[in-house]
Formats: structure tokens, sequence, C-alpha cells
């Protein structure tokens, strides 16, 4: 447990290295106004501090800065939340004024708008199913217990999966279930079939079929999409202008990364209940490539369900208290903004 003296100068050290690159030194923080201590005071501190393990001194003769662990201390106990400023709230607020009409529009200019605001790399990860809904369903019998589900999209594309067929249901019952919800659900968008099957269909087919919930046992399984998600990029030469990222090998790591599709879909895999935001530091990411980057995240929604993820990635020396406040806003206006499109 750090006491109250060591937390003030644990914000003080990251929030100058944040702003500066260059290591902190006890003189340079007894001179800020918020801290109330004397140089030697403050170096006593900072001894403390390093072997905590909470900062590194890079040189003997130079000042400190933050460790991996210094960092996750300052966000999960320091950073202010929900400081982004109003200049970039306003943006934020006007872009989404304008309600762009087509969602691979509206993520792409939200990745532009992140990477130009924070001068960090954005990602976004947007499913197809915002685009896509159903054209077509079928089931084909295998045998006496298995068939194949069949969903044709709107975009064209067919998904298969085979599915177990309970000993009670008989072939005329499955024919009748196929051709009601071809008669109901065509168009409804992939990622509302589930709920629309029991909203819609569910009264209708316990009221004519026997051996109901078995059948919508089979239906829940049969319709369980997993469309291919997309990834919007924006800014990643920005990485070039930090100073952290000098070394062309260490850039060109980081760079190739990004454009591993399953990589950063493993990344940005939205967090299951909500929009809460998450924050990876330096090694914490899995990756050797980015053991000196941070990345933070927020998941979009519809219907309570998380659809999507936005991703800030920039070093270790982040401006956390913006970036977190930045997405904070933006995946509450996102969610918002989808769920009034897509009701």
């Amino acid at each position: 447990m750090l006491t109250e003296r060591q937390k003030m100068i644990l914000n003080a050290i990251v929030d100058d290295y944040i702003r500066s690159a260059e290591p902190v030194g006890s003189r340079s923080i007894s001179k800020r106004g918020d801290v109330k201590f004397s140089p030697a005071t403050i170096r006593n501190e900072m001894a403390d501090l390093e072997e905590l393990g909470f900062l590194e001194q890079p040189h003997t003769s130079a000042g400190r800065i933050p460790s991996h662990k210094g960092y996750r201390y300052y966000v999960d106990h320091l950073v202010p939340w929900n400081s982004a400023g109003s200049a970039e709230t306003e943006t934020i607020r006007a872009f989404f004024a304008e309600k762009l009409n087509a969602t691979e529009q509206l993520i792409q200019h939200t990745a532009m708008i992140l990477s130009t605001m924070t001068n960090y790399t954005s990602i976004l990860l947007g499913p197809e199913v915002f685009h896509t809904s159903l054209r077509h369903f079928q089931l084909l019998p295998l045998d006496d217990r298995t068939a194949v589900a069949i969903i044709v999209t709107s975009t064209g594309q067919v998904e298969n999966r085979k599915i177990n067929i309970p000993p009670e249901i008989s072939v005329s019952e499955m024919e009748k279930v196929v051709n009601l919800l071809n008669s109901k659900l065509v168009n409804v968008p992939l990622y509302k079939l589930k709920s629309r099957l029991y909203s819609e269909l569910g009264e209708e087919m316990q009221r004519h079929i026997s051996h109901y919930e078995e059948l919508m046992h089979m239906l829940d399984e049969a319709l369980e999409s997993d469309p291919e998600p997309r990834i919007y990029l924006s800014g990643a030469t920005n990485m070039l202008t930090q100073p952290e990222f000098r070394d062309v090998d260490k850039v060109k790591d980081i760079l190739d990364l990004l454009e591993e599709t399953p990589t950063l879909l493993k990344m940005l895999a939205p967090a299951s209940g909500g929009t809460g935001i998450q924050v990876r530091i330096g090694t914490e990411n899995k990756h050797e490539a980015f053991s000196d980057c941070s990345l933070i995240t927020a998941t979009y929604s519809v219907d309570g369900e998380a659809l999507g993820s936005i991703g800030i990635l920039g070093p270790t020396r982040m401006e956390y208290a913006k970036v977190m406040g930045i997405l904070g806003i933006l995946s509450r206006d996102l969610t918002s903004l989808l769920r009034h499109w897509y009701k």
C-alpha cells in the first residue's frame, strides 16, 4: 500500500513523463505547484518507489521513469476518469450529430477522428452483422439424428453448421418450422435473429407445433451466428512520431503486427457485458512487439450485446486520462446511435 505522499509523487512523475518523454528528477517535481515537499524528501520517496517496482532509473545519473507496474497503479488508482477536454467532447458530439447514413462510413470516420484527436493509432472492430440480414433459412436432414442448418445472408454469404435433431421431432415438424421462420424472419438483422425467434415465432410455434421446447433449442443452435468482423485502422504511422519508437526495427515489428487480423481480433474481442474500458499495459498485451505499448479499449453494443470494440494503441507513456475519457464518450455515443439505427 502506497502512502498518500508516494501516490502524489508517483502521479506527478507519470504526468511529467507523459508530457516530456524524459526521465523526471526530484527538483522538477518539487517545482510543481501541487507538490509541497523538498527535493530531498522527494528523492527518498522516489528511491522507495523504485525499490517497490513502481519506478525505473534508465541511467545512473538520470531521473526516474514509470515502470509497467507504475503505469498500472496510475491507471487503476490515480488517473482521473472522464477527463476528456471540452474541445474533444464537442468534436465527438458534432460528429455523431451528422448521423452518417452508413455504418461502414461511420466506423471509418470514427477511426480517423480518434487517431487525429489522440495522435495515437486507432483500431476499430466492426462486425459485418450491422449490414447483414437473413435472406433464407433451410434445414437439410443428413440422417434421423442430424441435419445441416443453412443460412443465406443478404450479402450472399452462405453459413452452414451441423446440428442435432431431437428424437421426438418429425420431418414434417421441421418443414413447418422452416416455412414459419422464412415467412417471419427474412430481412431481420442476424444479431436480432435469436431474440425475434422467441418474440415472433415462439407463441405461434407453441400453439401449432408439438415438442416446442426441443424445437426452440434446435433453432437456437442453428441460428448461432458468427459474422466475419472487419478491422478499421487509422494513424498507424503516428507511432513514428513517438520518441520511444525511434528504433526502426521496433516500429516495423509493431506495424507488421497491425497487419495481422487474427492478432487484432484477439486483442479487440469485445468484453462480455457492456461498454467497460479496459487498459492493457506493456507485457499485458501478450505480444513482444507491443511490450512498450499500451492498448486502451472500449466496447460498443446494440440491445445489450457487445458487437465491436474501439481501441487506442500508443506508447506506455500514454495520456491515459484523456484517452479513457474520449473512449468513454465515444463508446456511449456510438452505442446510442447504433441502437437508434438498428432498433
